[in-house]
């Protein structure tokens, strides 16, 4: 296996509170195969140092130094750096900021509240699920809520807590172990899932996870 395939995940964190920046830094140095390669305060600071390194995820606090926030510091960074992830930070919950971003860079987003970065692994998973193109969304907008007059209404029970896996980040492995499923069982799910709420699976210019998610985010937390 190539090198590639072992090299950590490489992470610029760009936050403007120096407590909570060094504690981001801290936590996710705590992974193996997570590295933080820069720390800095604001989007100006993230487009430079992407310039000369790029990096494959960028870590925003919504709420940055200088003229750029993280969104607009996001929608940068995947138009320059299309496979680069982007997780966004909040201290405030407003799903709909991810939710209607635009069509050409909404693959690779992620949306955390601050209060759920105490759990590393929330964290970590929405920094892996960025890196690999996926939407991952905070688990406090999706575990508990309920859908309201979509497509999701149309799911059983059992795919709708499928669907708030897929939205938090979770693998089919690892979904199957939460569920106390097969991994098959998980995909089959998923594919009933697909067709319910309208989703070619089979086109490769969709991605499915990601369009699942963002049908979950209208459901339960837009």
């Amino acid at each position: 296996m190539s090198d590639e395939a072992h090299r950590p995940i490489r992470i610029v964190v760009a936050e403007d509170e120096p407590l909570f920046r060094d504690l981001l830094v801290q936590g996710l140095s705590s992974f193996d195969d997570l590295e933080v390669v820069a720390a800095l305060d604001s989007g100006e600071g993230v487009l430079d140092q992407m310039s000369a390194s790029p990096a494959d995820v960028v870590l925003l606090d919504i709420h940055l130094a200088g003229a750029l926030t993280g969104v607009s510091t996001g929608v940068q960074v995947r138009r320059s750096w299309p496979g680069t992830g982007v997780v966004l930070l909040s201290s405030h919950a407003d799903p709909g900021i991810i939710a209607s971003l635009p069509d050409d860079v909404v693959g690779g987003w992620s949306y955390l509240l601050k209060s759920s970065a105490a759990d590393l692994a929330t964290v970590a998973r929405a920094v892996r699920g960025s890196a690999a193109g996926l939407m991952v969304v905070d688990p406090a907008l999706v575990r508990e809520a309920a859908p309201t007059g979509t497509a999701v209404d149309a799911l059983t029970d059992r795919q709708t807590e499928i669907v708030k896996l897929v939205a938090q980040g979770y693998t089919n492995r690892a979904i199957a172990q939460e569920l106390v499923l097969s991994e098959k069982s998980v995909e089959n799910h998923l594919s009933r899932i697909y067709q319910v709420l309208g989703i070619d699976a089979s086109d490769p210019a969709v991605h499915a996870r990601v369009q699942a998610t963002r049908a979950a985010l209208e459901a339960f937390g837009g």
